[in-house]
């Protein structure tokens, strides 16, 4: 039986996932660093591909954008093609000093104004957090590779056209370092199932300073982001 949103062979998708809101940054990533990539689902039109970095299995795969699609995506991925490993990498807006532009984000801990977690009938408020074991892999391949990396605490929100104008500050004051759509989900599912997570974003623009990357940011910094998410699916 093959998925119902994915539509892969079973066998067809690689242990380590690499997971880009955007299909087309999925092909990207298929056509620019990975050898024999083959193109396992096109349903949707978000990209699934599976190939070799330096001789590793490697799948990368679109996720789309906010928690419901990367829930469906990421949960398909954990129980239906038993992955181990989802390493999220995508972009987020800064409200934070010690970010600028460029700077690539290992998300800690995933803070969100969403009611995802309904879903596990969990008691309380949960704070679901990246993998150690995913953690420690990027740091030996920023250090191996010369990417440095920031790493904090993030917010997943549900709306990206927030009517309100200082939403931020108060996720600021608590030392949240900027806004994403899609960590808290895969953190959760993650953690549901026992598997391995982490999300790394490129700041792409900035609320204090009101920054934003230029064309040239995106092409350079956000292809540090997928060597070192590479470099850590190998390890």
């Amino acid at each position: 039986m093959m998925s119902l949103h994915i539509g892969a062979e079973k066998g067809k998708i690689a242990k380590t996932v690499l997971m880009p809101g955007d299909p087309l940054r999925a092909q990207f990533i298929a056509e620019n660093f990975l050898e024999n990539a083959v193109r396992y689902s096109e349903i949707r039109n978000m990209y699934g591909y599976t190939g070799t970095y330096k001789g590793v299995p490697v799948s990368v795969q679109g996720s789309g954008m906010g928690m419901p699609s990367m829930g469906i995506y990421s949960w398909e991925l954990f129980t239906e093609y038993n992955v181990e490993n989802i390493i999220r990498i995508g972009t987020a807006g800064a409200f934070h000093e010690k970010l600028s532009v460029g700077d690539i984000l290992v998300c800690l801990a995933a803070s969100t104004d969403s009611n995802y977690q309904h879903a596990f009938h969990v008691p309380g408020q949960y704070s679901p957090s990246a993998s150690f074991e995913l953690l420690t892999k990027v740091m030996d391949a920023g250090k191996e590779n010369g990417i440095s990396f920031k790493a904090g605490n993030t917010v997943s929100c549900d709306v990206f056209y927030e009517l309100g104008t200082k939403w931020w500050k108060e996720w600021s004051s608590m030392d949240v370092l900027a806004v994403e759509m899609e960590a808290a989900a895969l953190y959760m599912n993650a953690a549901y199932h026992s598997r391995n997570a982490l999300a790394m974003m490129t700041v792409s623009d900035h609320f204090i300073t009101g920054d934003k990357a230029t064309v040239e940011q995106r092409q350079n910094q956000f292809t540090d982001m997928m060597k070192l998410a590479l470099e850590a699916a190998i390890k």
